[in-house]
Parts: structure tokens; C-alpha cells; sequence
């Protein structure tokens, strides 16, 4: 996959095979953004399955495509922070190495609670994409709070990273409860 080329234009396959790679990007936190990204479509998805009288079901899904639009680019700029950073260590980049995992892990904490919401309140017959999209997106806030952590362990976004990644752990296994 050609350096300019936006990992959203690559083919899924060309994307799988840049992961493992010999180069730096696409990473951990690109791999993140994507994942939230794919948290927040299944919650869209399984949202819209939700029957008539879920007076919720237009809230939900569109705030779950907001944050997927949100979050994609991320992937983007995670890749292009990481290369700069490793180019050149200033405080701006050092600060972006930050900031883009942490706002990963917000986006990622509030997926998975719209998503264990739509998998406790929305159709039992999409309740597994829509558990699916919980665990993804308390899987990509756990990852972006170690990518916080890793690259800035005083900075004071870590503490509150894994608090976020530890609400959306927390909603993922809210629908564990509909399962039993």
C-alpha cells in the first residue's frame, strides 16, 4: 500500500496485508481506529433492526454514524502523527501521539455503550452484532489506553484513558446478561 494512499481507500485485503508489514504504520492505533470504526457501523446496523417503538432507535443510530465518521480518520492521523514523531521528537508530535489514542479511547468508551444499550433494548435477533460491536469497541478503548499510557505514562489523559477503557469493558458485558 502506497504511503499517501488513505488506509479508508485501501482494499480490505490490501489493508490486512500492510498490517503485519515491516513498516510502522499501519500500527497499533491505526488498527484501533479501525476497529471503533467497525464497533460503531455493527451498532448503527443493529440499531437499525430495532423495532418501530424503540423511541431511541434514530438517536442511537445517528450518533453511532457520527462517531464512526469521527473515528475513521483517525486511522489516518495516528499513522501520519507516528511517522512524524519518529522523524522528528518535538512536543507537537509527542503531543499528538497522545492525543489521537486518547481521543480513540472516548470515541471507542461511547460505542460501546451505545452498543450495549441497542444490545439490551434493541432486536433480540441482531443482539450478537450488536454485542459484537460492544466488545470491539471496549477492545479498542483498552487498546487506546495502553497506547496513551505507553506514550505518555505521566501525562495526566492516561489515568483518565483507563477509566474510559474500563466503562467500556463495563458495557460489554452488560450484554452478557442478555445472553443468559
Amino acid at each position: 500500500m502506497a504511503s499517501s494512499e488513505s488506509f479508508l481507500d485501501a482494499s480490505l485485503k490490501g489493508f490486512l496485508d500492510s498490517v503485519p508489514a515491516r513498516t510502522p504504520a499501519p500500527g497499533g492505533g491505526a488498527v484501533t481506529a479501525i476497529v471503533a470504526s467497525l464497533a460503531a457501523g455493527l451498532t448503527a446496523m443493529a440499531a437499525r433492526f430495532a423495532p418501530d417503538d424503540w423511541e431511541r432507535r434514530a438517536e442511537v443510530v445517528g450518533r453511532a454514524e457520527e462517531l464512526r465518521a469521527l473515528v475513521e480518520p483517525l486511522a489516518d492521523a495516528d499513522a501520519d502523527a507516528y511517522a512524524a514523531f519518529m522523524a522528528a521528537r518535538t512536543e507537537e508530535h509527542v503531543e499528538r501521539i497522545i492525543a489521537i489514542p486518547f481521543q480513540l479511547a472516548q470515541v471507542a468508551a461511547e460505542v460501546a455503550e451505545l452498543a450495549a444499550l441497542v444490545a439490551v433494548e434493541g432486536n433480540s435477533n441482531v443482539r450478537g452484532d450488536a454485542a459484537t460491536g460492544a466488545d470491539l469497541a471496549a477492545a479498542a478503548a483498552s487498546t487506546a489506553a495502553r497506547l496513551v499510557t505507553i506514550n505518555a505514562p505521566d501525562d495526566g489523559r492516561a489515568p483518565r484513558a483507563r477509566e474510559l477503557a474500563a466503562q467500556a469493558a463495563a458495557a460489554a458485558r452488560r450484554t452478557d446478561a442478555q445472553d443468559s
